[in-house]
């Protein structure tokens, strides 16, 4: 199904707001408009050399324009996402980008779910979202970062984290964030010793069931090409595709 641009606009807006509530844990991580372009990169910070790298996202727009405004207001270290719909042909955008002096990073596919009809697959581990201060700290140690904050593991938190548990270990994990009136789902893995049993599809379907309770129009993610495989057995629909470049010289010219 051909999805008209504004629709495609609309899942883009929420990838970026998304994407920078979920970097901002350590940081404040901004999204804002650049003239057609979302940029999303760090806050104000003392010292430019602590600056995370910034990613531009761009849709609809002619390569030429894009790299005039990336180039002039980028910092040093930064990509672009360029994002195009199922229909498009992407030829001319990977030659336009070559062109100018990118290389192609990676490309990953970008779904929408639309919440209606939702699967409940079995699974051998059991799903919970993450409430207590225990289960955050035990999370935390595992994916090497601080742990959830007390006041964020409330109802009224802007997202939901989950985790499968097999006995008494962490097995599997996802991440759900509020994002302009949808979500946005990122952080899904599943430990290797327990893929294909169904693990990483019970956590999506209780993600997804929460969502919708909490009033989500729809769920938006970009997946790896592993992860394409998983999403639409889940009833995700891909809507298009990211081409991320970065230049080949690292600082803007």
């Amino acid at each position: 199904m051909k999805m008209a641009n504004s629709e495609i606009e609309a899942a883009i807006e929420v990838f970026v707001h998304g994407f920078s509530a979920d970097r901002s844990r350590t940081f404040p991580y901004e999204a804002s408009r650049v003239g057609p372009l979302w940029l999303m990169r760090d806050a104000e910070r003392k010292n430019p050399r602590d600056y995370r790298g910034e990613e531009w996202v761009v849709h609809d727009v002619a390569a030429q324009e894009t790299d005039a405004v990336v180039r002039q207001h980028a910092r040093p270290g930064f990509a672009i996402s360029v994002v195009i719909a199922n229909d498009d042909p992407d030829g001319p955008t990977r030659t336009a980008y070559k062109a100018l002096g990118y290389r192609l990073l990676r490309t990953e596919g970008f779904f929408v779910h639309r919440l209606h009809r939702i699967p409940n697959p079995p699974s051998v581990a059991s799903v919970e979202r993450v409430q207590t201060a225990e289960r955050a700290a035990q999370l935390g140690k595992i994916i090497r970062r601080q742990p959830i904050p007390d006041d964020l593991l409330g109802d009224t938190a802007p997202f939901r984290q989950y985790v499968a548990i097999d006995g008494a270990d962490i097995v599997g994990r996802v991440r759900s964030l509020d994002a302009v009136g949808a979500t946005w789902c990122s952080s899904m893995y599943v430990e290797p010793s327990h893929r294909r049993r169904g693990i990483g599809q019970a956590l999506i379907s209780k993600m997804l069931h929460d969502d919708r309770a909490r009033g989500s129009r729809y769920s938006v993610l970009a997946a790896t090409h592993a992860g394409a495989l998983l999403y639409p057995r889940m009833g995700y629909e891909r809507i298009g595709t990211l081409l991320i470049f970065a230049p080949r010289s690292r600082k803007p010219s």
